[in-house]
């Protein structure tokens, strides 16, 4: 095996169960495996190739793969050039919360059919939580909302999305769980902690607040702040100090898929 051959993983602290596959590789090889987690990732150069679902793939730059738990697959570099592809494991009661707000019920999970996809909200959402993954500075609320526009993207293309109807009902839970937003939202508060706050669990609150609101509280966290933000800037505050007093990581970011020869 070449010295070029990479493989870095990285965890999160906070999504536990979740873990970033970064993979460099020229002359390596995977024999025919399976994952207790959901792997969802996307080829940004090179060509990957792999058998599952019955058969063979070959993925090309910003092709999606799924692979299901416990679906039997292998995979190598299908080309000349240097495969380096980003992969997310991610295990299903990570899942649970999300795609219980989303309307799939009690005791079942989606199973994706069509393992080499060509999705582009997939693709970028994908790509979205590993460079979040990737950044040291990124903020609980951000990891949740990139977790739960996949798992949104996942419901739906596992056709079991049944989204709770919008509401006028003024739920006081609710608004009590807006009150703890805005007393916290400089600090690096999760999903978990709002739901307490409003004495609800985690799905019911998810679910609750979207329809009630058009919104998830993850993006209304993240609004929130952008709000603060602009108010700030406006102030002539630098936008290194006002990301970081309104909870925003900074960073910078380059192309990460090669353009199709």
């Amino acid at each position: 095996m070449k010295s070029d051959n990479c493989f870095q993983f990285i965890t999160s602290s906070h999504l536990e169960g979740v873990t970033l596959l970064h993979a460099t590789m020229s002359d390596f090889s995977y024999d025919k495996h399976a994952h207790e987690e959901y792997a969802i990732g996307v080829t940004l150069k090179g060509r990957q190739d792999f058998f599952c679902q019955r058969a063979f793939h070959s993925s090309p730059p910003g092709g999606v793969l799924i692979f299901n738990p416990e679906d039997v697959h292998d995979g190598c570099s299908g080309d000349t050039q240097e495969l380096e592809y980003r992969m997310l494991y991610i295990h299903p009661e990570v899942f649970i919360p999300q795609f219980r707000a989303l309307g799939v019920r009690q005791g079942q999970l989606p199973r994706i059919g069509g393992t080499l996809l060509d999705d582009m909200i997939l693709r970028q959402q994908t790509l979205m939580l590993s460079a979040l993954m990737e950044n040291p500075a990124t903020t609980n609320i951000e990891l949740e909302s990139g977790l739960f526009q996949l798992s949104h993207s996942l419901v739906r293309r596992g056709g079991q999305l049944n989204e709770q109807p919008p509401t006028n009902r003024t739920d006081t839970l609710l608004l009590r769980a807006k009150e703890y937003i805005h007393a916290h939202l400089n600090q690096n508060i999760s999903i978990d902690d709002i739901a307490s706050a409003a004495t609800m669990s985690k799905y019911h609150f998810i679910r609750l607040f979207r329809s009630q609101f058009g919104i998830t509280p993850h993006q209304y966290v993240i609004n929130c702040r952008i709000n603060n933000a602009r108010k700030a800037l406006e102030t002539g505050d630098s936008v290194i100090d006002v990301a970081t007093d309104c909870g925003f990581s900074v960073t910078l970011h380059q192309p990460l898929i090669d353009s199709p020869k």
